[in-house]
């Protein structure tokens, strides 16, 4: 979970690879479309990314290339979701999801 500013901003950057099972979620704090926005600047391997609204409903969602310079939701979302590129066919646009901490 990515709660701070500089912890959103690095994100995956500068990792090797993820594991199919692994990834990371950012937590905006609200919903919007901006502040939701991801760049794949420094990325090396495409990923999914998923963004959800505060009821955690899948509001959109991407195959993001590396070196992209910007993805924008269609709609606001508060949290953004990054997984392996493989996972994207996992999800759909109004899949409600469920957070579980471990």
């Amino acid at each position: 979970m990515c709660e701070s500013f500089l912890s959103r901003l690095r994100g995956l950057m500068f990792t090797q690879a993820i594991s199919p099972e692994g990834g990371i979620i950012m937590d905006e704090k609200k919903p919007s479309r901006m502040d939701s926005a991801i760049h794949m600047l420094f990325m090396n391997y495409p990923i999914t990314v998923l963004w959800l609204d505060p009821d955690l409903v899948v509001v959109d969602k991407v195959l993001a290339k590396p070196w992209a310079l910007a993805y924008l939701p269609q709609k606001p979302a508060r949290y953004v979701v990054e997984l392996h590129a493989s996972r994207l066919d996992d999800f759909a646009v109004g899949d409600q999801l469920e957070m579980v901490s471990e």
